[in-house]
């Protein structure tokens, strides 16, 4: 079965201590309800540098990721259903799917 990551883009936490506190329990109970088509359900980065073309380092991302989920579907219509009842996109971010592709043994 093709597998999908699921790629968390912007997003801003509450500064209600409560709030983020719903939102983090609501974002569990989604993974949750994803069963056995997480494949790797939650993978938050932090202390993200980008590496330019020249070689130049800047701290932070250049895209704004936050981290990502992999799951496995049966189609792309089925993965990017998942990615929507994320509630991930109640923090005004959004999220980037894409098919990962396997990569044959040379």
């Amino acid at each position: 079965m093709p597998q999908y990551v699921m790629v968390y883009l912007g997003g801003s936490r509450s500064s209600n201590p409560e709030d983020a506190k719903q939102n983090m329990a609501k974002y569990r109970d989604w993974l949750a309800s994803l069963g056995d088509a997480a494949v790797s359900p939650a993978n938050p980065f932090k202390n993200t540098h980008t590496v330019s073309p020249g070689g130049d380092v800047i701290k932070g991302s250049a895209v704004f990721m936050s981290g990502y989920t992999i799951v496995k579907a049966k189609s792309m219509d089925e993965a990017l259903a998942l990615a929507k009842k994320c509630p991930f996109l109640e923090t005004g971010g959004s999220m980037e799917v894409s098919e990962l592709m396997e990569m044959g043994e040379k």
